[in-house]
């Protein structure tokens, strides 16, 4: 048995029936409990953000910077890698669960950022520092600080070695290579294998680029978001609408397709439990992978930000949710569906990219570049994203030791570096284990303060009407 089966098999079991049915389970307790809040103050959420209010005490950076900030974490190689490989995998069903993790998951999303918000540290130097493991510690009580520590070394593991870095470098070389050498002409010999030039050069400049803005921490990392983040969500979602608006007569089979093949009504007969499972599984791990509801990665952005009101920081995060997955995930999804391109035997980016080839009218070089643009930008806020998240969860072990950090900073950028050089399928699969490993001691407290949540909810709009 080689190592790659040894990480499916963890892979299996870690995304299991236990770990799916968890999920859903927080998600409709917490959306219960919200009375159905991330539809009804959908709105309200979407107004907070062009408020932009930074009239907080308290925080580091605007309550804008701070999405942006766990946007540029959450949209990345999953919204066009990690969507296609769902499809391939799981049929076009898998996109059906994707939307219904991701309607939950808005509710999961609002949760554990409001809790964020209301349990960080502020030093007195302005200094924030709060998350998943300052609302274990603190709102659960002493006795489930080893919960916190859990919670704390697998978010720092999953920045470094597995959703913040590898899968991510790998996505934007590979989205290189396939366009400026998809015939690998041009190669080099590293460590016994061929390695395309575009690859090497590309890892080279990504690395530099990562280096030059982690090194000055969520202050920059922020700025970088808020440009980068609205231009590549806009541009990626304006070049697939166009994609549907050329196949529009497509659409509605489209999504008979997804909703029948997310019961499996499209298996032979005696294999539709099967192939629902395999379709639930693989969007729910996708759909989670992509917008990070649940895992307690968000939260510890929003605890940066200058806000005094943990329910409205919890309403701006939420929207998080919406616009990867509901808003981007589908575009991808949907594109993938309507030109076949599931079933062409290609894999990750490739699927994706012969979905823009297909379905943009302009040349393919055209449409390739495209994608390669929105992919690269992806990637590479993802990258800052997860290294804010894996600093602070060190900080949180050592207690704020900031040498500690340099290095774990220098670390991640090596992983950066040599991230093109491993296998992507082994990659995948451990950055898939580390985020179902994160979320369990986060769905944890989410249910053991779902209470403290409804109470802030009900005491904050209570106020507004008043």
């Amino acid at each position: 048995m080689t190592v790659t089966d040894v990480l499916v098999k963890i892979d299996d079991f870690v995304w299991g029936i236990p770990l799916i049915v968890l999920i859903l389970a927080v998600g409709i307790l917490l959306t219960t409990r919200l009375k159905g809040l991330q539809i009804t103050k959908l709105g309200k959420a979407f107004k907070y953000i062009f408020e932009n209010d930074n009239s907080g005490e308290h925080g580091e950076v605007s309550s804008f910077g701070a999405l942006c900030t766990a946007l540029s974490a959450t949209i990345g190689t999953g919204n066009i890698v990690g969507v296609a490989t769902a499809i391939c995998a799981g049929g076009p069903g898998a996109l059906f669960w994707m939307w219904v993790a991701a309607l939950l998951g808005t509710a999961t999303k609002y949760a554990e950022c409001l809790l964020a918000v209301k349990y960080r540290q502020v030093a007195a130097d302005g200094h924030v520092l709060g998350g998943p493991f300052y609302y274990i510690e603190k709102g659960m009580g002493d006795k489930w600080k080893w919960l916190a520590k859990l919670f704390a070394v697998l978010g720092a593991g999953a920045g470094l070695l597995g959703i913040g870095t590898i899968t991510q470098i790998n996505g934007i070389t590979d989205a290189a290579k396939n366009f400026f050498d998809p015939q690998a002409m041009h190669t080099i010999s590293l460590f016994g294998r061929d390695y395309s030039w575009a690859v090497i050069i590309a890892g080279i400049i990504v690395t530099i680029g990562v280096a030059l803005v982690v090194i000055g921490g969520i202050k920059r990392i922020s700025k970088v978001a808020e440009i980068i983040v609205p231009f590549m969500a806009v541009l990626y979602v304006v070049a697939a609408v166009i994609i549907l608006a050329c196949n529009v007569d497509k659409i509605p089979g489209a999504v008979v397709e997804i909703v029948q093949g997310a019961f499996g009504m499209r298996a032979a007969a005696g294999g539709a439990l099967g192939a629902m499972m395999v379709a639930m599984q693989k969007g729910i791990a996708r759909g989670i992978f992509s917008n990070e509801a649940g895992l307690g990665s968000a939260p510890i952005a929003a605890a940066a930000a200058k806000s005094d009101s943990a329910v409205k920081q919890g309403l701006i995060s939420m929207t998080g949710t919406v616009i990867d997955t509901l808003i981007i995930c589908t575009m991808t999804g949907l594109c993938i569906v309507i030109t076949g391109a599931w079933e062409t035997g290609l894999e990750g980016a490739g699927v994706t990219n012969y979905a823009f080839q297909q379905g943009l009218p302009l040349p393919a070089g055209v449409s390739s570049f495209i994608l390669m643009l929105c992919l690269v930008f992806f990637a590479f806020t993802t990258i800052l994203g997860w290294d804010y998240y894996g600093e602070k969860c060190l900080e949180y072990l050592t207690n704020g030791n900031q040498k500690t950090v340099k290095v774990y900073r220098w670390v991640y950028i090596l992983a950066v570096f040599i991230g093109p050089f491993l296998t992507v399928s082994a990659v995948w699969t451990i950055a898939d284990i580390f985020n179902g490993l994160m979320a369990i001691p986060n769905l944890i407290a989410l249910v053991a303060l779902s209470g403290v949540v409804a109470a802030e909810t009900k005491k904050y709009f209570s106020g507004l009407k008043k």
